[in-house]
């Protein structure tokens, strides 16, 4: 465990415990599984429509420029199934992670293991699980219901990854089953789990049960404040977690050219239609939206609510609604002052998203200390694990 000390802008001194002690930046971008990938914000592209081919070629493209993770996200919305989709993917990646959207209640528990663990060994141990806390598409659920749902999912994969049988007796799930269909490839406590929401039921959730706590774009003082609240939150249940920040960017040679670059975005926006676009997904009304959507009131005339950080995304989609934007060595000092703070993954996108990863892996990437916290926390093994779909005694 480390404890960071962390100086905001507004020199507030905080202590952080995060379980990463090694300063290192886990980069990630983004896939368009749930559609949106185009030139222009609000606008639906039908050149870069979420089809298996262009969120392929999305993938493909991060993992040749060196990312070491990727976001597949889900919601009811035309595109592509996350677990679907990275089962077809897989074959074709080479040193890229994938980090797949789970809505826990979708899937009975045991057959959701035992997916993960047909995936796992499928990517050799190159999974990464976002753990999503939300209503199912369709209903609107009680939250203390959600946030005990999700629990429990979360208990009966790892008593499945870590115990020989699984032997759960919840409020919502009961099961008792030898554990072997659903082993991982990776060992050490299966797959790192991420995961994101404001609320005091998905914070705690995450604190008690996750790996890594996700943060939307906030003011550097509320991003210093939740980490100090999550660290103790974990700290509560013995334990420490990693935070990681999911943020758009925009990086040109020269900061007129990135702000030069917001404009074009924008420039045929409407509001109407985005705000159409943006209700499209299940959670456009989530606490998470809702505090982006307020932040977005606090930006200037130009749309930026701090040096470098530019809210107008969140007019025209759901989730994370803000982009960094700047010169490489503004995004870079930018990126070395939440390393400070103690975030150690970043899961970025841009507009088009190919397009931006080809500008963000040539002008920023090779200066950051890009690592994958699978390997660092000696999740992904380095030699064949011994389990029952690779040389584990059949029984």
């Amino acid at each position: 465990m480390e404890t960071n000390t962390v100086q905001t802008n507004t020199s507030t001194t905080l202590s952080v415990a995060i379980r990463t002690t090694q300063r290192v930046a886990e980069i990630a971008w983004f896939d368009d599984l749930c559609g949106g990938d185009t030139e222009y914000l609000g606008m639906l592209d039908g050149n870069r429509r979420s089809n298996f081919a262009h969120c392929r070629d999305i993938l493909l493209t991060a993992d040749k420029l060196g990312y070491q993770n990727i976001l597949l996200p889900t919601s009811y919305v035309v595109g592509q199934d996350p677990i679907a989709f990275a089962s077809a993917i897989a074959p074709m990646t080479q040193n890229i992670n994938l980090l797949v959207a789970i809505r826990t209640g979708e899937l009975y528990p045991p057959m959701l293991a035992r997916a993960i663990a047909t995936l796992d060994h499928l990517l050799q141990g190159r999974l990464t699980i976002n753990i999503i806390n939300s209503d199912l598409p369709g209903l609107k659920e009680d939250a203390d219901f959600r946030y005990q749902r999700c629990a429990e999912v979360i208990e009966i994969l790892k008593q499945g990854w870590t115990q020989e049988r699984i032997d759960f007796q919840g409020n919502i799930y009961q099961c008792n089953l030898p554990a072997d269909p659903v082993k991982p490839y990776q060992q050490n406590g299966g797959p790192l789990l991420y995961f994101g929401g404001i609320s005091d039921g998905s914070k705690d959730v995450c604190a008690k049960h996750c790996d890594v706590f996700l943060m939307w774009p906030e003011t550097e003082d509320h991003l210093a404040a939740t980490m100090q609240d999550m660290s103790r939150r974990a700290a509560d249940y013995d334990r420490t977690i990693d935070f990681g920040l999911r943020v758009h960017v925009i990086v040109r040679e020269t900061e007129a050219e990135a702000r030069q670059y917001t404009k074009k975005l924008m420039s045929r926006f409407n509001a109407e239609r985005g705000q159409e676009l943006k209700n499209r997904t299940q959670d456009a009304k989530s606490l998470g939206v809702l505090r982006q959507d307020e932040l977005r009131q606090q930006s200037d005339a130009d749309g930026f609510i701090e040096p470098l950080l530019w809210a107008e995304i969140g007019k025209a989609r759901s989730g994370c609604g803000a982009a960094l934007v700047g010169s490489p060595d503004q995004i870079l000092e930018k990126l070395n002052r939440y390393m400070d703070m103690g975030i150690r993954a970043f899961i970025l996108s841009g507009y088009p998203l190919i397009e931006e990863c080809e500008y963000f892996a040539r002008l920023v990437l090779p200066h950051l200390p890009n690592a994958k916290l699978s390997s660092l926390q000696e999740r992904t093994p380095r030699q064949p694990p011994v389990t029952p779909l690779t040389t584990g005694t059949l029984r």
